[in-house]
Formats: C-alpha cells, sequence, structure tokens
C-alpha cells in the first residue's frame, strides 16, 4: 500500500511541474504511462484530453495499457481500452498486453483482453504465447480461458518446447490434464528430442509422469541422446518415479547413444538403492557400453563398493 501511495505522489509531482496544456507530448506520453501503472484513472483520462498519445511506449516497447495489466489494474485497463488503446500492440521483445498479463497471472485481465479482441497466438521473441506462459505457471484458470477461446496446445516456442512441456518442466500435473484433454501431442519433442513426460522425469515431477502414464504417453520414448525418461528418472535418483515407469512397462535395457542403461546409470550415479528394482524388472548387468564396460566394471571404477556388491548377487 504505501509503495503506491508513493507512486502516487510521483505522478503528482510529475503533473505538477508541466502543465497539461504546454507540456512536449513526449512528457505528457510519460506520464500517462506512470498513471498507467499506478491506477490514476483521473490522471489518465486528463492526460489523454491533454493530447498524450494512448500508444506511446517506452525504449522497451510498453505502452500504457502494458504498464496498467502488469499493476493489475482492471479499470484502468478497460478505461486504456475505451480510449482507444491497441489491444495486440507489442514491445521490442513482441510482448502483448495478453502475455504480460498471463504472465503475472492477472485472469481477470486476461479474459477482459480476450473479450476485447486479443490474439492468443501472438508470441514473444522467445515464442511463447500467452498459453505456454500461463501453462508454466501452473495458472489452471488462466488456461481453461485461452483453450476456450482456441489457443493452439500443440503450439512450441523456439526450442520446440509445448505449453504442456512447459508445465510438465514445473510439475503442473492439473494443467496438463487439462491440455491433453484439449488435444495436445503427448509425444511430441523438443529440440532435444525430449517428451513431456522425459522433461517430467528429469524434473522429478512424479504427479506429471503419471498423469502422462495415465494418457497413453510413450515410456521408453528415447530424446536424441538415446536417454529415456527411465534413465533420466535414475539419473535423479527419483525411486517413486522409477518405480511408476517400471510399472508401466519401461524397459530398463534400452542403452543411449553411449551405450549406458539404467542401471549403469544408477551404479554411475550411485543411486545404489535402484539398483535392486532395476534388477528386478530384469535389468541386464551384462549389457555393455560403448566402451565395452558392464555395469560393475563402472561400479568398480567409480570406487562404489556397495554396487559391486548388490550386481555380484545377481
Amino acid at each position: 500500500m504505501r509503495s503506491i501511495n508513493l507512486r502516487a505522489l510521483l505522478v503528482l509531482a510529475i503533473l505538477a511541474v508541466v502543465p497539461f496544456a504546454h507540456a512536449a507530448g513526449p512528457n505528457l506520453d510519460t506520464e500517462l504511462r506512470v498513471a498507467a501503472s499506478i491506477g490514476d484513472n483521473q490522471a489518465i483520462e486528463r492526460l489523454l484530453d491533454a493530447g498524450a498519445h494512448v500508444d506511446a511506449g517506452n525504449e522497451f516497447g510498453k505502452t500504457a495499457l502494458m504498464m496498467a495489466v502488469e499493476s493489475g489494474n482492471l479499470e484502468t485497463v478497460a478505461l486504456l481500452l475505451t480510449r482507444g488503446a491497441n489491444i495486440n500492440a507489442r514491445t521490442v521483445a513482441s510482448c502483448t498486453a495478453l502475455t504480460f498479463a498471463a504472465e503475472n497471472g492477472h485472469i481477470g485481465i486476461t479474459a477482459l483482453l480476450i473479450e476485447r479482441g486479443a490474439n492468443v497466438h501472438d508470441r514473444t521473441r522467445a515464442g511463447w504465447d500467452s498459453l505456454m506462459i500461463a501453462s508454466r505457471y501452473g495458472i489452471a484458470d488462466m488456461v481453461e480461458q485461452l483453450l476456450f477461446r482456441h489457443a493452439d496446445p500443440k503450439a512450441s516456442d523456439k526450442q520446440g518446447r509445448t505449453a504442456m512441456m512447459q508445465a510438465a518442466e514445473r510439475g503442473h500435473a492439473k494443467v496438463v490434464d487439462l491440455l491433453l484433454q484439449a488435444g495436445a501431442d503427448i509425444d511430441a519433442r523438443d529440440k532435444k528430442g525430449a517428451t513431456a513426460l522425459i522433461v517430467g522425469a528429469d524434473n522429478n515431477h512424479p504427479k506429471v509422469v503419471e498423469t502422462l502414464l495415465d494418457h497413453g504417453a510413450d515410456v521408453n520414448a528415447q530424446d536424441k541422446e538415446g536417454a529415456t525418461a527411465l534413465v533420466w528418472a535414475v539419473g535423479q535418483g527419483s525411486s517413486g518415479i522409477v518405480e511408476r515407469l517400471l510399472k508401466r512397462g519401461a524397459n530398463p535395457n534400452i542403452q543411449d547413444a553411449d551405450g549406458v542403461t539404467a542401471l549403469m546409470e544408477a551404479v554411475s550415479t550411485q543411486h545404489n538403492e535402484l539398483i535392486r528394482a532395476l534388477m528386478d524388472s530384469r535389468a541386464d548387468p551384462t549389457l555393455k557400453d560403448r566402451k565395452g564396460r558392464t555395469a560393475i566394471d563402472i561400479a568398480r571404477q567409480k570406487g562404489n563398493d556397495e554396487a559391486v556388491g548388490l550386481l555380484a548377487q545377481r
């Protein structure tokens, strides 16, 4: 509350220094953006009547509308739109009022912007649309809004990552489920060949992994390095995910580009508590990597005596 009052005082100080009738255009535009950022609607009306340009942006291209969106000022957003603000204006980084609303979690503002014609398909310079942003932050209500307005759940950013992958990376299982129900491609791959299942396993999100498996994700999909979700989960020591993947048919004997299996990964990363579960699921300890080493060879090289003992029992 104190910060808002201070900003309000700043606006009043600016307005007192330069009278409206004689102020230069750029000064009025600056004042307009400041007023929008603190929701001073009376000042906004006066500034626009005095000749301020409603869509004037700062050095980054950020307009008064975008600043009002960032601050969560719904009434100010509505006022600026009524006064002709370009709802689809872009910053230098191609951000729009809608992507700012998604970034800041302003669900009511998002609804208003969509209702007034905001383009749900517009992308930032990184290739993110509002659906990807809302999914990344796990804002389920906003994701539903955007999907209802035909946001594309199959779209991907410059790294090939979809909204579902963004949600999977952050552990937002509910959002993953919403996107799948809306037609997201469950086995889509990013530029590294990773699927949402691989992303979820690598980031240790059991609920995401379970949701994806329930919807039929390919449990043995391999990324461009040949690694599966199981190998990534083993590398992270994610015992709960490893258990889920094995129960759903994950093959522990798939080898990546270096010939590494899930069992070798467990030994190499010293996640010895996973060795028994892998062996119980028929992990083959005789397989060799590209250097000709078996899992027990790797264990000996790493000085992992516990793993040597466990493997020797089999």
